[in-house]
């Protein structure tokens, strides 16, 4: 049986892992917010930058993209798990992908973890996302990269943008 992973955040512009194959895909149900606390990639223990998870909300769409894993899943996994450690959990999803549907592994970040740090204004969040800096890089570049994957795939998502724009990185 073939493995899926779908990508939300930073699996969409840098998987870090070898795949099969790679698609375009819907998650119906969820929207994608910075409501997730990074003290190991995005910032630090100290100061820690702003990621996404997915929450709940009916009649939204989250675009992302799908990693059909290859033979070396096993190892794909435990690198995804040490990679999403800070509080992401692993849930089966179902993603449409055109007029087919593919069930998928998702990291989410459950309202229960200790990095979750839910919403915030949009002001807040970017004084945040501008001033972090992990071993993975700027949150600023988290944010940018992410933006850009979305524009490419043809669905720029709003809180995404917005968050783009009160940074003045468009």
């Amino acid at each position: 049986m073939a493995i899926w992973v779908f990508g939300y955040g930073s699996l969409t512009w840098r998987p870090g892992f070898a795949f099969a194959e790679k698609r375009v895909g819907d998650l119906h149900g969820w929207v994608r917010r910075f409501w997730q606390a990074s003290p190991d990639h995005r910032g630090t223990a100290e100061d820690p930058g702003r990621v996404v998870t997915l929450v709940a909300e009916e009649g939204s769409v989250c675009r992302g993209v799908l990693y059909r894993l290859g033979e070396d899943s096993e190892a794909v996994l435990d690198a995804l798990d040490t990679r999403e450690k800070a509080g992401y959990v692993r849930e089966l999803r179902p993603i449409d992908c055109g007029s087919e549907r593919i069930e998928a592994l998702v990291y989410r970040a459950t309202e229960t973890n200790r990095n979750f740090i839910g919403p915030a204004s949009l002001e807040d969040m970017a004084a945040q996302i501008t001033r972090c800096v992990g071993p993975s890089g700027s949150n600023v570049e988290y944010l940018t990269r992410l933006a850009e994957a979305l524009r490419e795939m043809g669905r720029p998502d709003p809180h995404v943008e917005e968050l783009v724009e009160v940074l003045g990185t468009r």
